[in-house]
């Protein structure tokens, strides 16, 4: 959600600009009840620092700034942001894991940059082979990418260890493109990749956090900007964002390919059907 944005981005802002967001953060809903000169007021700052906060975290004005606060208030269900005790029931359990996970989507959903969505699809729709590189969770999701897209037509391979994909990387030439998936955008073999990559002329696409060292190698940067300050389960819901912009641009790249290759892939929907029955009856 916003406010998790903002608390993780706490250390980055000014000490003027950090009072703007304390006194959000403290209470979010009578700052959305206020105009900026009480926010200004409330928080001990002048008028212009509001606009430099919201600046900062990524939105051009004071109205900007509210209407996704606003939006986000709206959508947050009841017990998303409460961290889990050691005694949890498994009613709560169930409850506050569902939540936090839908409201993690609905954040996506709310700040996805359509205008990226679109740019990439441009880069993988012209691709003569997609490779994917992420580590550790970032590598699951790498490994769920390529079965997606492998469907394409276009040749795709994952790689998940730092050794094989910076040999890979090094291996690239225009034409190809990578996609570099991470949670936090500063792994440092993930960036020697990413850079040899570029050396030979691959396109780069950044499925992560804005504003990070692996931000600033792509060509296009789809920005997935989510806390990691909450608990230690918060990568779980992080990872399901990651995972459904890879669905948004599979299905984008599949749709760009046109009615024949929809054909194709039904049909290989349906070899896929036969053959699962012809398993089925081997051990009947």
């Amino acid at each position: 959600m916003l406010l998790d944005a903002i608390r993780s981005n706490l250390e980055t802002l000014s000490k003027s600009e950090r009072k703007v967001a304390q006194t959000i953060l403290a209470n979010p809903q009578v700052a959305l009840s206020e105009n900026l000169t009480a926010l200004a007021r409330n928080a001990h700052v002048s008028e212009p620092t509001v606009i430099r906060f919201c600046r900062a975290v990524g939105y051009e004005g004071w109205h900007d700034f509210k209407l996704k606060l606003a939006q986000g208030l709206a959508l947050a269900l009841p017990g998303a942001d409460e961290s889990l005790a050691q005694d949890e029931l498994v009613s709560d359990l169930c409850n506050k894991i569902c939540s936090r996970s839908i409201n993690t989507l609905l954040d996506l959903r709310n700040h996805l940059n359509p205008d990226a969505v679109q740019r990439a699809l441009d880069v993988l729709s012209r691709a003569n082979k997609i490779e994917f590189y992420g580590q550790g969770t970032s590598g699951i999701v790498a490994n769920d990418a390529q079965h997606k897209f492998f469907r394409s037509g276009v040749p795709t391979v994952a790689y998940s260890d730092p050794h094989i994909h910076c040999i890979a990387a090094a291996l690239l030439k225009q034409g190809d493109a990578v996609v570099a998936i991470s949670q936090r955008g500063g792994t440092a073999a993930l960036l020697r990749s990413v850079q040899l990559a570029r050396k030979g002329g691959a396109d780069i696409i950044v499925l992560g956090p804005s504003g990070t060292p692996l931000a600033e190698l792509a060509t296009v940067l789809v920005p997935i900007d989510l806390s990691f300050n909450t608990d230690p389960y918060t990568p779980i819901s992080a990872r399901l964002a990651h995972l459904v912009v890879i669905d948004i641009l599979a299905v984008g790249l599949a749709l760009r390919r046109g009615p024949e290759f929809r054909k194709k892939m039904q049909n290989a929907q349906k070899a896929l059907q036969k053959y699962d029955m012809q398993f089925d009856s081997f051990f009947r």
